[in-house]
């Protein structure tokens, strides 16, 4: 049975690393990257670990061990990870109800992931439901930016899960190209 906990110990920020690794570019075939999406930033322990003491992130654990995960980032955690200081610059200028995004109080999605083997099984709209459970009556709302060549994950998702987060498409620089 899986179960959606935030992250709380060593062994938990492991374990999002050790998936983190098998799901960027470079540990995928083409076909991986274009049927099932990548994840971009590789963090160091210490910077999730950083992270993680700021906000815990959300992790669906299966016998004790992590099968995705919901990075939590707030603006005290963006200068932590270079390249996310100009996704934070660009939220910073968004007008949303009348109000630049700085205004509020939010929370960013980071990095999403579910294992291989556990994807299209519900797991991450349940990932989705229990980080906005455990952060609605912190922060106003909470705001991601997915990038359109990893999409792919999406069409497993339910559309109403989408519709809690305000989703700003940005484009970045992947090995100095945009």
């Amino acid at each position: 049975m899986i179960e959606y906990v935030t992250a709380k110990t060593v062994r938990d920020i492991e374990q999002i690393l050790e998936l983190q690794q098998d799901n960027l570019p470079p540990n995928l075939n083409k076909e991986q990257i274009a049927s099932q999406g990548f994840v971009t930033v590789h963090h160091s322990f210490d910077i999730l670990q950083k992270m993680n003491s700021i906000e815990q992130s959300i992790i669906a654990k299966e016998n004790d061990k992590v099968v995705g995960y919901l990075l939590a980032m707030t603006r005290e955690s963006r200068n932590g990870i270079p390249v996310l200081i100009p996704m934070f610059k660009v939220f910073d200028n968004v007008t949303y109800k009348n109000k630049k995004i700085a205004a509020y109080n939010y929370i960013v999605v980071g990095q999403v992931c579910i294992a291989e083997g556990y994807r299209g099984k519900g797991i991450l709209d349940d990932c989705y439901s229990a980080y906005k459970n455990h952060f609605k009556k912190k922060y106003d709302f909470a705001i991601t930016e997915i990038q359109k060549k990893i999409c792919a994950p999406l069409k497993h998702m339910s559309g109403s899960v989408l519709k809690i987060f305000i989703a700003i498409q940005i484009p970045m620089a992947i090995n100095g190209r945009l």
